[in-house]
């Protein structure tokens, strides 16, 4: 069956070129050109993918974003914005989106992250987990029901942020490079802004750490990237 990827975008002309390079590379598009539309169509069909546009009509990108991933934690989310401005790209991150394109895209770039999006998404739902427990101070992971709990208690993450804490985690003592955690967390080679890294760390210390400010789990190794600090016991 073909991955649906869901285009909420106001331009005609953008929609028909990603409608058309989209089907040609396998996928089904569906299309919204406003942003009460397009949440709609993304709560009652869940697509594989959202390609979601950020000034719309009605409802701007960033509220439906921040709508979907109440209601859906894995679901991919794709930001295309004209806008230049890094506060924008950050609030995008910030608010759950997985990466940003910036108007003018290359179709082909915007269709391989669309690929590489979509296959994580897919193997991390059909892929079988041994139950395994990893435990590290108050902080819990059942790779099995892949659910992570501090102090017992549950903590809601994303599918990109559990990934990134169990990808740190099995290489605790590491440093982890933020061009290796793209690679092997987005699952794509990515050239340039590395800042959805930085992003997703923050969302996750926010989640996990007991002082966010001080991270005891998750430390910053300037210049280089991300060490999981402390013992793993599995």
């Amino acid at each position: 069956m073909a991955k649906t990827v869901l285009i909420v975008e106001d331009e005609k002309p953008i929609i028909d070129i990603l409608c058309f390079h989209l089907k040609r590379s396998g996928y089904e598009p569906l299309t919204a050109t406003d942003g009460e539309s397009g949440l709609a169509l993304a709560l009652g069909k869940t697509p594989d993918l959202i390609l979601l546009d950020v000034m719309l009509p009605k409802m701007d990108g960033f509220t439906v974003c921040k709508a979907v991933r109440r209601e859906n934690a894995a679901v991919p989310i794709i930001m295309l914005t004209a806008r230049e401005d890094e506060s924008d790209k950050v609030m995008g991150l910030d608010l759950g989106a997985d990466d940003y394109i910036t108007k003018p895209f290359s179709v082909k770039e915007l269709l391989a992250r669309v690929g590489a999006n979509i296959r994580r998404t897919s193997v991390a739902r059909e892929e079988t987990v041994p139950a395994d427990i990893l435990v590290s101070g108050r902080l819990k992971v059942h790779t099995g029901r892949m659910e992570v709990s501090v102090d017992d208690s549950p903590v809601d993450l994303s599918q990109r942020e559990y990934d990134l804490l169990l990808y740190l985690m099995n290489r605790a003592g590491a440093v982890v490079s933020r061009e290796e955690l793209m690679h092997k967390v987005w699952n794509f080679d990515y050239v340039g802004d590395l800042r959805v890294v930085d992003v997703a760390v923050r969302r996750l210390r926010e989640k996990v750490e007991p002082t966010p400010a001080e991270p005891a789990y998750i430390l910053t190794k300037r210049g280089i990237g991300y060490l999981f600090s402390g013992e793993v016991d599995a």
